[in-house]
């Protein structure tokens, strides 16, 4: 009984010294992960001595915090934004986990002593980016880039892990079978097949019971996330049970129910919140317990060559390839390139090849523990800096909002928000709050008083109000803080604005002629834009129309484009290398080259006559 209180006594004191190591990331920008690993190596074999040493319940408490994980990266991203970038996320979630695995492979054949066949293996171990890394970098780190860059990584890392945990798994199966390349058969496709599809399938189908449960059953409010997490994990282990990919499925279950309105919103958010935070704290501590340190120093050198590789070349190389269809700006495509941070599920991989029992396995754990600290340092305490440097940062629209969204009991057709007067917001310059909204109270120096004697409102004032849930955004500007004016706003939002209305016709006879068909010509450049980037345009997005570009500089409260800003010139490119191209920029580029070269040889034969 001793022991039991002595074991929960430190596991509880390194979730302490790890949720508060998040004071440190976010004041001096540390890849908060990084810590989390590093408490756990701390508090390890080589450092206060706690042994851990199962590497199968490690496997298992790693496998349940990422099915957590994931079925959050899923509840949080709008069906909006998987629909816009749905398409280049999904192709480097497959062909490019493929592609890496392959150049990894073949580089860690030539640099440790492993079959090219066991160089695939500790390639797919690798091939995945970590989808806590980057949701937190991105969600958290306060790095606000154009939204379709932004849905494209945070999609590709939600969903890259089935692919390279099927990698893993097959490859291991084929290792330690002995069957060697011979395993690599048609065989293997249908059940990669069957594991992606059955994933899907039960993953919507898992959604939509969700959301059923929800709002059908009478849950209490405090039982609400309960059972949204217990459903989750259900549908989890039942995809796995079937033979097909559990963390597809969670995902994709996560998907479908964050993109429907549910009872106990705020709630549910709340508590999902705590418990991704609490997955991912036990997750990387425990990974970082299991690893042993002083076994490093075998591995050290090719273990950090191999990291640079998939740093610099592997992934550059892979995300290039698969966005070449795709209209990314060559800087767009680098700073993908450049997020491609592995986390805790390349080690928790890792562990696969050790509970398989194959030959040499803490080679693949190590190698994996290494590479994903080099990942975490070089690219996590970068992105912020490669993002300002490559001019991908959105201004932003309006200022900071203080605004808490409270939840009603019942299905109430309105939504109770309390936003705090901050310094500059428009309702301190004499802004009015519409009729349609109803101030009921406002909470003055610890006082509360009804709207109608409270007076001006005045700064950290806290006001409560009755909105209809479609018009809740049209308030965050009136209590939002005034907007930092960026110096570049100009040339990241084109060199002038024209009317959303403006027929595509008249700009094509004025800066023409344009990229467009006749059927384009008759719409409004607001109806263009929508239909080039699928559905709907979103601030910031851009739209190239031959030698001009197009770029959203305002959405209205009702999500419709309410300004659009010209380019004269196509964005800088980052370097004059041919790299990061598209097929489209790859063309021309060919194409202006061969018109040099051919007005060379015009010129050398007139000199000649």
């Amino acid at each position: 009984m001793d022991e039991f209180y002595a074991v929960t006594l430190v596991a509880t004191a390194l979730v302490l010294l790890a949720a508060f190591s998040s004071l440190i990331a976010f004041r001096f920008g540390a890849p908060l992960l990084l810590l989390f690993l590093l408490i756990g190596l701390g508090a390890g074999t080589d450092g206060l001595g706690i042994e851990l040493s199962n590497f199968s319940l490690a496997y298992v408490i790693g496998s349940v915090a990422l099915a957590i994980i994931l079925f959050d990266s899923g509840y949080g991203t709008s069906l909006q934004s998987f629909r816009l970038s749905a398409s280049p996320a999904l192709t480097l979630a497959t062909i490019g986990v493929l592609v890496t695995t392959l150049l990894f492979g073949l580089a860690a054949h030539l640099l440790l002593d492993l079959t090219y066949l066991e160089g695939l293996l500790l390639g797919a171990i690798l091939a995945s980016t970590d989808a806590a890394a980057v949701f937190f970098l991105l969600r958290i780190g306060g790095i606000n880039i154009r939204d379709k860059v932004r849905s494209t990584l945070e999609v590709e890392s939600g969903t890259n892990d089935p692919m390279a945990i099927f990698l893993t798994i097959a490859l291991v199966e084929l290792i330690s079978s002995g069957a060697g390349y011979s395993g690599l058969d048609l065989e293997l496709l249908l059940l990669f097949l069957k594991q992606m599809g059955l994933g899907l399938v039960v993953g919507l189908i898992g959604g939509a019971v969700i959301v059923f449960v929800l709002k059908r059953m009478q849950v209490e409010r405090g039982l609400a996330p309960i059972f949204l997490l217990a459903l989750a994990l259900m549908i989890f282990a039942f995809t796995g049970t079937i033979g097909g990919s559990g963390f597809l499925a969670v995902y994709v279950a996560g998907i479908y129910a964050g993109s429907r309105k549910l009872p106990a919103t705020t709630s549910i958010s709340r508590f999902q919140d705590g418990m991704t935070w609490l997955a991912q704290i036990i997750m990387f501590l425990v990974l970082g317990l299991l690893a042993t340190p002083s076994q490093f120093l075998d591995i050290l050198l090719p273990a950090i060559v191999l990291g640079l590789f998939l740093v610099f070349i592997a992934r550059p190389l892979a995300v290039w390839l698969c966005l070449l269809p795709f209209d990314f700006t060559q800087r767009e495509t680098g700073f993908i390139a450049w997020i491609g941070l592995r986390g805790a599920v390349s080690i928790l991989l890792g562990i696969v090849p050790v509970i398989g029992h194959l030959e040499n396995s803490h080679t693949y754990f190590n190698t994996a523990f290494i590479v994903v600290m080099i990942s975490l340092v070089v690219q996590g305490w970068t992105i912020k800096p490669v993002a300002k440097k490559l001019g991908l940062i959105i201004p932003p629209r309006i200022g900071a909002i203080d605004k808490v969204e409270l939840d009603l009991p019942g299905s109430a057709n309105h939504e109770l928000l309390a936003y705090r007067v901050v310094a500059g917001s428009p309702i301190l310059g004499g802004e009015r709050i519409p009729r349609w909204a109803m101030p009921s109270l406002v909470i003055r120096d610890g006082k509360s008083m009804r709207y109608q004697y409270a007076g001006r409102l005045r700064e950290n004032d806290n006001v409560y109000l009755f909105v209809v849930p479609a018009y809740a955004k049209l308030l965050d500007r009136l209590f939002a803080s005034a907007a930092p004016v960026a110096e570049d706003d100009g040339e990241f939002f084109g060199t002038f604005a024209i009317a959303p209305t403006t027929l595509v016709q008249n700009l094509d006879d004025a800066y023409g002629p344009l990229s467009v068909s006749d059927s384009e010509r008759g719409k409004t450049v607001a109806e263009l834009i929508i239909q080039r980037l699928g559905g709907r345009g979103e601030y910031a997005d851009r739209v190239r129309l031959g030698t001009i570009v197009l770029i959203v500089r305002d959405i209205d409260e009702l999500g419709h484009i309410a300004s659009v800003g010209v380019s004269m010139e196509p964005v800088a490119p980052a370097t004059t290398l041919p790299i990061f191209l598209n097929i489209r920029e790859l063309a021309h580029a060919l194409r202006d080259y061969l018109r040099r070269k051919r007005a060379a040889r015009i010129a050398e034969s007139q000199v000649e006559k």
